[in-house]
């Protein structure tokens, strides 16, 4: 009963902050969506960390004085939140399936997400959006596996991204992965796939969105280590899987897995 209380009254906290972000952030938008755009994002970010009880521990810092590509593990669609109350001027990349998400779908429109299909035939295409943004300016963050998995592994990196900050005209891009893993969920250390998938929601889970967040809720939240490794320079790399296999392996060692993982 207390948890089933608890998860009523955060859902009831994430409407009331909805309904004062959404209408100010989609008024926003149809007069600006430059840099100061994402201001409002980053708030509900934090809010909606604070509301479910997302924290974390830091090591490093995020690249800010640099354009840069962000490129982190996923966990879980809660990764968002989580790394957009850390970072606050860049727009995510997603999948092209999360745009007709209920809700989730249109808050991520409203925060200037980058929506992109995986097939081959649609590679082309996605190339220049994210080329695009990037000539404007933007910054991104990626999850380069192309799906999110519990934190006991990294899935390879999808090179075919990492050709657009190869350019001449990206030479000097930074670039910066990230390891999110896992330090407690509702409390407790991740020591079973139980635990592990309270904030986990993954490609090896039949848990329905919904369903999976307000189990969440019911729960006194999540620790989530986030490491922001020494940021690397697009100039020095002249292959695109070189690059890919790099970030890759960096994000491992923050697990401490093996690049073969």
């Amino acid at each position: 009963m207390i948890s089933t209380l608890r998860a009523a009254l955060k859902m009831a906290a994430f409407v009331v902050l909805c309904l004062l972000i959404v209408p100010l952030q989609t008024l926003l938008l149809l007069f600006y969506k430059g840099r100061y755009a994402y201001i409002l994002p980053h708030l509900w970010h934090k809010g909606v960390s604070a509301i479910f009880g997302i924290s974390y521990e830091m090591q490093g810092q995020p690249v800010t004085k640099q354009q840069v590509m962000y490129l982190s593990n996923h966990l879980s669609y809660l990764d968002i939140p989580l790394l957009g109350g850390i970072i606050c001027y860049s727009a995510f990349v997603a999948k092209s399936e999360v745009a007709g998400w209920p809700v989730f779908g249109y808050l991520s429109k409203l925060q200037q997400t980058v929506f992109i299909q995986r097939s081959r035939a649609a590679a082309a295409k996605e190339v220049t959006t994210l080329d695009d943004m990037l000539t404007s300016g933007n910054n991104l963050t990626i999850f380069p596996e192309g799906t999110s998995t519990d934190g006991q592994r990294v899935i390879p990196f999808k090179s075919s991204l990492f050709a657009i900050p190869l350019q001449e005209k990206f030479k000097d891009l930074m670039i910066q992965p990230i390891t999110l893993s896992i330090v407690t969920a509702n409390g407790r250390k991740p020591e079973t796939q139980e635990t592990r998938d309270l904030y986990a929601w993954h490609i090896d889970m039949t848990t329905p969105l919904g369903a999976h967040l307000w189990r969440f809720a019911k729960t006194s939240g999540a620790r989530i280590q986030v490491v922001f490794h020494p940021p690397l320079r697009s100039g020095d790399f002249f292959d695109r899987k070189e690059l890919a296999r790099t970030c890759f392996e960096t994000v491992c060692k923050g697990l401490d897995l093996q690049a073969a993982a």
